[in-house]
């Protein structure tokens, strides 16, 4: 029986958070240059996007660009846009096929001009799409993300609208650039590193880790199945018992 056979597809989980790591070093061992594993990881996008919206994953997101990402060498970070544009607008058709909507999270507005463009009108044509939703995680930062929330319900405090003692979670949540997606599951990292290097601090407070030593570019639709076989494996009590979990 292959992995996908054994999916329970009654509790799968609804968002899958992906930090597609390895790229580098997996082309530094093909004798080529880094631009070359981004560029091969591609594939895995495609595969790891189509296989959740076959299985019924409801939201993907995928760690494209960090802030910090930005202190890489120049001619990586330019190659990166560039192929940030080509393959938003070559897979159109793949996301369209496959019922899938695009969307996008992060500091938006500081990226290159031609980044902006190419994401708006891939956000755009796909907009009207169900099936699933792929999320891509650009000029990201958690702590960006979650100091602006505090900056906005700091200024609401201040103008007399809130007050602090008002503040909830689901206040600051809905603050956030994800308020309109639920948070994750299932945060899954390839390349052996073990960090969550400043994604989603706040909404994978809850969810399962599953860290595989496979560099990004060979993670393929198995590789997945076998990811969320093992958050299926786990029990998760959300601070209560193992007894609460099976009386509940």
């Amino acid at each position: 029986m292959d992995s996908k056979s054994k999916i329970d597809l009654q509790k799968l989980p609804r968002h899958i958070a992906v930090i597609m790591d390895g790229n580098g070093r997996w082309a530094k061992q093909m004798g080529k240059p880094r631009v070359f594993g981004h560029k091969n990881g591609v594939q895995s996008v495609r595969e790891v996007s189509e296989a959740c919206a076959e299985l019924g994953v409801e939201y993907l997101t995928l760690y494209a660009f960090s802030t910090e990402n930005w202190s890489r060498p120049a001619f990586e970070v330019n190659a990166l846009m560039s192929l940030l544009v080509e393959t938003v607008r070559k897979e159109v058709k793949t996301l369209m096929d496959n019922d899938i909507r695009l969307e996008a999270i992060g500091d938006i507005e500081k990226l290159p001009s031609k980044t902006q463009k190419a994401l708006i009108e891939g956000m755009h044509t796909t907009k009207d799409n169900k099936r699933m939703t792929l999320v891509l995680a650009l000029n990201y930062s958690a702590r960006w993300e979650i100091r602006k929330a505090v900056q906005d319900l700091s200024t609401k405090v201040k103008l007399g609208e809130l007050a602090a003692e008002e503040i909830t979670d689901d206040m600051i949540s809905a603050h956030l650039s994800t308020k309109r997606i639920p948070d994750p599951e299932l945060l899954i990292r390839t390349s052996g590193e073990h960090r969550i290097s400043n994604f989603l601090l706040w909404q994978i407070a809850y969810a399962e880790l599953y860290f595989t030593d496979i560099f990004w570019p060979e993670f393929r639709k198995e590789n997945l199945y076998q990811a969320i076989l093992n958050y299926q494996n786990r029990e998760r009590r959300f601070g209560k018992t193992s007894d609460q979990i099976v009386l509940k």
